[in-house]
């Protein structure tokens, strides 16, 4: 009896062994159809430089999309370009500073003209300063708002402007939030930009019924990473070494972590809405 159990046994974790291989195999399958229906539209990506922006582009372009990425700093988005020259996709660089309204409706009108429509908006760009509420810089606080709040939704805006002036209703708006626009932590520094990442969460319900009242079927996503190793830790604080060092003190998210969240947002079936995702180091104590 013990004999058969142990055959019965080995028989059943060859089976399972098997079955999640095709499970596997049908799982990949059915996304990349799923994504090939985005090959050749048309995605604007913010904040595009660096970091997640610069992976989510690399990643789309991979996948066969027209990506647009718009950052102050155009050249590196013009160097990655020329890496992905071979690839399936396309990475067009246009200079951008999304805190001035001008240069974000001329860049949308750029995109109409080139391309036609925009179909996702991901609105990636922006920046935290080490700024607290009580003793923190003016400036520094409406330049967060600035590229957090503002340059979020009039990007949102005229994206859903382009899209249904071109009859598109299956596009979709890609909110980067944070954890922080969920919970507050004890971290003065942080602080001011914690309440602009709150207003993003709100943001994201505002447009989904906004879009729901139209009748629209674009969706909206929120994207909400905890600690992840980019640059961002950095140029808070004005100092990239103790970037590296906040981002070392455990194992963090790496920005093709987030990507991979905004990927499988994006590939989810059409009447499906993944409204946020909420993603942190396991490590991550808060």
């Amino acid at each position: 009896m013990y004999t058969t159990a142990r055959n019965d046994a080995r028989d059943t974790t060859k089976w399972l062994q098997r079955s999640r291989y095709k499970v596997h195999r049908l799982t990949v399958y059915t996304f990349i159809l799923v994504m090939e229906r985005w090959a050749g539209r048309v995605v604007l990506i913010t904040g595009a430089s660096v970091g997640i922006g610069a992976a989510l582009a690399k990643r789309l372009v991979q996948h066969g999309m027209k990506v647009v990425g718009c950052a102050r700093n155009v050249q590196k988005i013009q160097d990655l370009a020329e890496e992905l020259k071979t690839e399936k996709g396309t990475l067009t660089a246009i200079k951008c500073d999304i805190t001035k309204e001008e240069e974000v409706l001329d860049m949308f009108a750029k995109i109409k003209a080139d391309f036609g429509s925009v179909d996702i908006c991901v609105s990636n760009a922006g920046l935290s300063h080490d700024s607290p509420i009580l003793t923190g810089s003016t400036q520094q606080w409406r330049e967060m708002l600035d590229v957090n709040v503002l340059g979020l939704a009039i990007c949102s805006r005229e994206a859903v402007k382009q899209m249904r002036e071109k009859g598109i209703d299956d596009g979709h708006l890609i909110l980067l939030n944070s954890m922080s626009g969920h919970r507050i932590i004890h971290s003065s520094p942080g602080h001011f930009y914690t309440a602009t990442k709150f207003m993003v969460t709100a943001l994201t319900e505002c447009l989904r019924q906004e879009l729901n009242d139209l009748k629209s079927h674009i969706r909206v996503t929120g994207i909400s990473p905890g600690m992840v190793y980019t640059e961002f830790q950095g140029r808070m604080f004005k100092d990239m070494s103790k970037g590296d060092e906040i981002c070392t003190a455990y194992k963090t998210l790496e920005a093709d972590d987030v990507v991979d969240s905004i990927v499988y947002a994006i590939g989810a079936p059409g009447h499906v809405q993944v409204h946020d995702i909420l993603l942190r180091p396991t490590e991550q104590s808060t």
